[in-house]
């Protein structure tokens, strides 16, 4: 039986009304406050006597902690409550990111940073297998590109604020001290909100009509019946499957070139210009721009055309380039800045299509688990990426001779994820997309 294609339309929209909007401003909050620390290095290292090493060790080990509850957490979601889960987690990494504002060593910066990771860990994964239970895959590409906007535009009012908030020295306490106090409270907030505002599954859903909540779910379970038809994956199964270790390995690079240039780049900026804070906060927010509308048309283009392999691939080939380029280009400052907007373009145009990847042949707790193993696995690379910079940049005495190893983690991500193979579900999907 075809959907009355007003009633299809609508719930799509009611839909996407009702819950985009919100998962966008809570990875709003959660990327400022994993990201906030590059900007409050600018005074927090030479403050506290912390050398690059130590910076990069800091800032990179908030993804160890991040390592540890990724797999738990999205199965927590599929089978618990994505609402009471998320909530859960906001309102731990807020405290945890308020935390940061007091620390006075190495080893207390070290340990606020693994707690704020551990605090968010299970997060982005399970808003992603959260949006599954949400969106057709044919509409997926977009969703996930409207959540994620959130990550350029946290960068890009993140360092306005950032750099305002560095500024001000109430109680005698150091700006770069409010900036992570001030911007941990939204998140304990929002927490609280999450437990009322949430609905789980579309027949929860008191604000979603009978008729169009009838068509979501038909068409859901419509999509979960095709995969299983193809080829049933338990949860075990798809953790030991080929496509999910390589996007796994994938996003290890990806995830290395990502973290490694957002917590440098105000750093490298700084070097670059030698300008004030407040400046360096400013020019940092504009990569970013680039990268945000470089995500809307990738995930647009992903969902018109059904393909979501090379969307992946080649932003991840751009990025690749731009990084490389910055290296080569590092003593004319206009150049370099061309080259960190080039590198944002992939770093960002890559998102939408690569996380419709694994539900493209997975469902249900299977692709739980699997979103959840892909983002363990690759966000330590979070951890090797910040903290090989800082490390080449105390060896070398060259600031930017980490490029030259983000480069060749994005380029290796692109190749792995070419060599990705495409089962017959996805070719009928994607298809079935394009039209």
């Amino acid at each position: 039986m075809t959907a009355d294609p007003t009633t299809a339309a609508c719930a799509r929209r009611r839909i996407t009304r009702r819950i985009m909007p919100y998962l966008f401003l809570l990875y709003i909050i959660a990327f400022l406050d994993r990201v906030n620390v590059s900007y409050a290095a600018l005074d927090m290292t030479k403050a506290l006597g912390f050398s690059p090493r130590v910076y990069g060790f800091g800032a990179g080990i908030f993804f160890i902690g991040y390592f540890l509850l990724e797999i738990p957490g999205t199965i927590l979601v599929e089978k618990w409550s994505a609402r009471k889960w998320i909530a859960r987690i906001m309102i731990s990494w807020g405290v945890a990111a308020v935390l940061q504002g007091f620390v006075h060593t190495a080893t207390q910066f070290y340990w606020a940073r693994f707690l704020l990771g551990l605090s968010e860990a299970g997060f982005f994964p399970g808003i992603i297998v959260y949006l599954s239970h949400w969106f057709r895959w044919e509409d997926r590409a977009k969703a996930v590109a409207f959540f994620m906007v959130g990550q350029p535009i946290a960068n890009i009012i993140g360092g306005p604020v950032s750099g305002v908030l560095m500024r001000i020295h109430w109680l005698g306490v150091e700006g770069w001290r409010w900036l992570f106090i001030l911007e941990g409270l939204p998140a304990i907030v929002l927490g609280v909100v999450t437990i009322f505002y949430i609905t789980d599954w579309p027949h929860q859903a008191a604000w979603l009509p009978e008729a169009e909540s009838l068509w979501i779910r038909t068409e859901l379970e419509r999509e979960r019946r095709g995969k299983e038809a193809g080829q049933p994956f338990r949860a075990g199964e798809a953790l030991r499957h080929p496509s999910v270790i390589v996007l796994a390995l994938a996003y290890f690079g990806i995830v290395t070139s990502v973290y490694g240039f957002n917590f440098w780049l105000p750093t490298m900026i700084k070097k670059l210009s030698g300008a004030s804070n407040t400046v360096v906060t400013l020019i940092s927010s504009l990569p970013f721009c680039v990268g945000l509308v470089a995500m809307i048309l990738a995930g647009w283009s992903s969902d018109r055309s059904g393909e979501r392999r090379w969307h992946t691939a080649v932003c991840m080939a751009v990025a690749s380039v731009g990084l490389f380029l910055s290296f080569v280009f590092q003593d004319r400052a206009g150049l370099t800045m061309l080259m960190f907007c080039v590198t944002a373009v992939g770093i960002y145009g890559y998102l939408p299509g690569f996380w419709s990847l694994p539900s493209s042949f997975l469902t249900g707790t299977a692709a739980a688990a699997a979103v959840g193993l892909i983002n363990s696995i690759g966000n330590l690379g979070g951890f090797v990426g910040p903290y090989i910079v800082g490390y080449l940049s105390k060896v070398t005495e060259v600031s930017f001779a980490g490029m030259i190893y983000l480069s060749l983690s994005a380029a290796a991500a692109a190749v792995l994820i070419i060599s990705l193979r495409t089962t017959q579900q996805q070719r009928r999907m994607s298809a079935e997309g394009a039209r």
